[in-house]
């Protein structure tokens, strides 16, 4: 039996902070906050450690801001919605600590701001060192609760999109409580994070599984950039899933990368040695460890007796892991850890589908190319989050009669549990054809087992379109295709009649 109810206002899928700055925007409209976990909880904004990055300071503007993001992205960040991010994100960080985030200042009262890698400027506004993303969720999720027009609905997991005969998206299929639900709105906002979940090494929420990119996909929206998928260098290797972050700012710090042997390594791979890009980075630590020679992050000299006061969510996961980072180096490994590619939307969040919106890490709002900005994640979703919102509240309420949309397949543990090892595999810090080839037929197995699963077609557009890229860029890196395009391009993808075909994914 499955459950039909209507809301006139705009409806959320996710609570993360581009989920709630949507909600918080629509006002005075009603807005209903759908998520699986409670509130600051299973949301990759709430584990976020860096800070929020913006042109703070007398001696940063936002245009320096912008130049850094576009030189970051490798070629493929839009480089006016690069200007409109960097534009509003002072007033972004600003209304956040209006709503009690308790940003670093200085003795001046401003903000303390962190240089971190392929920044110009120190700009990154922190909390505790890394207590940023857990400290900015706390105080949105306060607002939130607090807003009237707001309702906040948990244990929804989403199932699937309502489409009317034109294609406009009308609403949403949930599971609650093991029953099935169809809430009709007049506007759907997607906030449902990333794909980290689809990676056996991770440092996201294992919910995360690109199920909001899916649908979106499988319902006909235009798709960019899956194949780029950032790894953070500085996942602590303890052996937990998912794996806790050493952040960036230890880095920024003065704390150095170093193998085995004690040798810090950085400088043999880039001239800004540990302030290179993440991917660089990544890479460099890949190759270390490749080569047996293991990979560290040693920050005893620079933070030393002050972790636990500095860093306190960095010093309590080594601990927890037997290490000491006082006086000890920290074991280190990439891990997948964002995503840049997502569903297409426009500067006010809305998508190729009319009526569906998307924000936060499962849109592409062309601002993070092919190797996001550190520090610009939270920063796109407040920005462009409560843009969606502002946008989807005008939304007309329409009376069409919705004449597809049903719950999707989900995907069974022990083949989610193969996805993952075979995508950490296939499509992770160095890829190659032959291997993304294998993660395709696993794909085509797993499919003709268990249906058209959501999180099966993020995977495919993901490995898809990898291979169809055959050259490195950014933080797509293919072993035997090393050398970057003269003309970097982005990949733009729909899917057709048969969503979950690799013959069916065209760029355009």
């Amino acid at each position: 039996m499955v459950h039909r109810t209507q809301h006139d206002g705009v409806l959320v899928v996710g609570a993360g902070l581009a989920g709630l700055s949507a909600a918080l925007a629509a006002a005075p409209r009603k807005a209903l906050v759908l998520t699986g976990a409670p509130l600051n909880h299973g949301c990759s904004s709430a584990w976020a450690q860096g800070g929020m990055a913006a042109a703070l300071s007398d001696e940063d503007d936002w245009a320096l801001h912008a130049a850094d993001t576009v030189a970051a992205g490798a070629g493929l960040v839009d480089p006016e919605r690069a200007a409109l991010l960097a534009r509003e994100g002072a007033a972004a960080v600003r209304t956040l600590a209006t709503l009690g985030a308790p940003f670093d200042r200085d003795a001046a009262g401003g903000f303390s701001l962190s240089l971190e890698a392929a920044h110009s400027r120190a700009r990154v506004a922190r909390v505790r060192g890394d207590q940023a993303g857990r400290a900015i969720m706390a105080a949105v999720t306060a607002a939130t609760l607090a807003q009237p027009h707001i309702e906040v609905r948990s244990g929804a997991r989403l199932r699937g999109l309502l489409q009317d005969a034109e294609g406009q998206v009308r609403g949403v299929v949930i599971e609650q409580a093991g029953q099935l639900h169809e809430i009709t709105a007049p506007a759907v906002i997607l906030a449902t994070g990333g794909i980290g979940g689809l990676y056996a090494v991770t440092t996201t929420p294992p919910e995360l599984r690109g199920e909001g990119l899916g649908l979106a996909a499988m319902a006909g929206a235009m798709i960019a950039d899956p194949e780029f998928v950032q790894f953070h260098p500085t996942a602590i290797d303890i052996g937990r899933d998912p794996a806790p972050l050493a952040t960036e700012a230890l880095r920024g710090e003065g704390a150095l990368l170093i193998n085995g042997d004690g040798e810090a390594f950085m400088a043999a791979y880039h001239p800004a040695a540990e302030l290179a890009p993440r991917d660089v980075v990544a890479r460099a630590i890949h190759a270390e460890r490749a080569a047996g020679r293991g990979a560290f992050l040693d920050a005893h000299a620079a933070v030393g007796d002050h972790f636990p006061d500095a860093f306190p969510a960095v010093f309590a996961a080594c601990l927890s892991g037997g290490v000491d980072p006082r006086v000890q180096p920290i074991p280190v490994a990439p891990a997948c850890h964002y995503h840049m590619g997502g569903i297409v939307t426009d500067e006010h969040g809305a998508t190729s589908l009319a009526g569906l919106y998307a924000a936060g890490e499962c849109a592409s709002t062309g601002v993070h190319g092919a190797n996001r900005l550190a520090s610009n994640s939270l920063l796109e979703a407040a920005v462009f989050g409560a843009r969606a919102g502002a946008a989807a509240r005008e939304a007309a309420e329409t009376r069409s009669r919705i004449v597809r949309g049903a719950a999707s397949p989900v995907l069974p543990d022990a083949a989610l549990a193969r996805l993952r090892i075979a995508m950490s595999a296939e499509a992770g810090v160095v890829r190659d054809g032959p291997g993304l080839g294998r993660l395709i037929s696993l794909l085509d197995d797993l499919q003709a087992a268990h249906g058209a699963c959501p999180d099966l077609t993020a995977a495919r557009l993901t490995a898809t379109c990898a291979l169809a890229r055959a050259e490195s860029l950014g933080a797509h890196f293919r072993a035997d295709a090393p050398e970057a395009p003269a003309e970097p391009r982005r990949t733009f993808v729909t899917l057709g009649a048969h969503p979950t075909s690799p013959t069916s994914i065209a760029a355009e």
